[in-house]
C-alpha cells in the first residue's frame, strides 16, 4: 500500500470524527474568508475548485457565497458526508487525489483552494499539488496552511502523522515562489495562514 492509499484508507475511516467538526469548521471559515476580503475578494470569480476538501466545510461556505464550486477528495468516504447534505446539493464532489493529475482541462476554474492539505506532503507531492492546482486555475491558487508560529501541540500531532510538516514550514515561501508569478501571505491567526498565489 503506498503512502497516498494508506491516507485514503485513514480519512475513510475517520471521516466521521471529522464529520461531527463540520459545522464549527464552516463557522471558521466564514471568519477567513472575510479577513481576506481586503486582499483577494472572492465575489469576483465565478467559480472555484477545493482541493483535499474533506467533508466539503469550505465547500458548503464558498457556494453560500455565489461561486460555483467543485469539491475534490481522495477519501470517498468524507465526500459522502458533505455530498449527503442538503446544503451542498449545488456542489460537485470528485473522488481524485491531488497528488496526480487532476481530471479537469487548463484553466478550468477562477480559482482553486486547499486547506491543510499542503503540509502533510511529501516535497515531490506538493510540487505535483502546486503544479496541477495552478495548471487548472486562471487567476490564483490559495493555500489555507500552518504558519511559521506554530504550537508545541501541533508540532507533537504532526509529527506522530508522519508528514513533511516541518520542512513545509520551514520552507513553504521558497517553495511557493518556485511555482507561482507571485505570493501573498495573509496571517489570520497565531498558526495559520492564507497563501494567495497567482498562477503564470
Amino acid at each position: 500500500m503506498s503512502k497516498n492509499e494508506g491516507s485514503s484508507f485513514l480519512f475513510n475511516f475517520i471521516s466521521p470524527i471529522y464529520g461531527l467538526f463540520y459545522n464549527a469548521q464552516k463557522t471558521q471559515y466564514k471568519s477567513s474568508l472575510e479577513k481576506i476580503k481586503e486582499v483577494l475578494d472572492i465575489n469576483k470569480y465565478k467559480n472555484i475548485v477545493d482541493v483535499g476538501c474533506g467533508t466539503g466545510a469550505l465547500c458548503s461556505v464558498l457556494n453560500e457565497t455565489g461561486l460555483s464550486v467543485t469539491g475534490v477528495d481522495p477519501a470517498k468516504k468524507m465526500l459522502n458526508i458533505g455530498a449527503k447534505k442538503a446544503e451542498n446539493k449545488d456542489i460537485e464532489f470528485i473522488n481524485a487525489c491531488a497528488c496526480r493529475e487532476l481530471p479537469f482541462p487548463d484553466n478550468f476554474f477562477d480559482l482553486s483552494v486547499a486547506s491543510y492539505v499542503a503540509h502533510g506532503l511529501k516535497a515531490d507531492e506538493r510540487k505535483v499539488l502546486y503544479l496541477e492546482m495552478s495548471r487548472i486555475s486562471k487567476h490564483y491558487v490559495i493555500l489555507y496552511d500552518y504558519n511559521d508560529k506554530r504550537a508545541f501541540f501541533t508540532n507533537v500531532i504532526e509529527w506522530a502523522e508522519g508528514g513533511d510538516y516541518f520542512n513545509f514550514i520551514k520552507n513553504v515561501n521558497t517553495e511557493l515562489n518556485e511555482h507561482f508569478k507571485s505570493v501573498q501571505e495573509i496571517k489570520l491567526d497565531k498558526q495559520a495562514s492564507w497563501y494567495v498565489c497567482e498562477s503564470y
